[in-house]
């Protein structure tokens, strides 16, 4: 389901400011990740990252989010679902084999 384009970037950005979060896109020496900033929840991704990187990045990130469900589409409900439902499944197989 996870598509390295340009299309399913976007997908992933609406899930972050249908739940209010501001995607923002800065150069510098970074790790990706998010902050607050002013009082207001925004994603900072290093500019330079390909389309590979930047759905690689919010994917991981994503499920740690506070995302108020209730607020997305319908759409970004089932995306979302589905990042949650692979995070855990992730954190569910560094447990059993005792890696990271």
């Amino acid at each position: 389901m996870i598509k390295y384009t340009p299309a399913f970037v976007d997908k992933l950005e609406d899930v972050l400011s249908e739940s209010g979060y501001v995607v923002r896109y800065e150069r510098g020496n970074f790790q990706s990740g998010w902050c607050l900033l002013e009082q207001r929840s925004v994603v900072v991704l290093n500019k330079f990252l390909n389309t590979e990187g930047r759905v690689n990045t919010l994917v991981d990130l994503i499920p740690q989010l506070n995302i108020e469900f209730d607020k997305l589409t319908l759409g970004s409900q089932k995306l979302y679902e589905f990042l949650s439902l692979n995070a855990l499944k992730g954190a569910e197989e560094k447990d059993t084999t005792g890696k990271e």
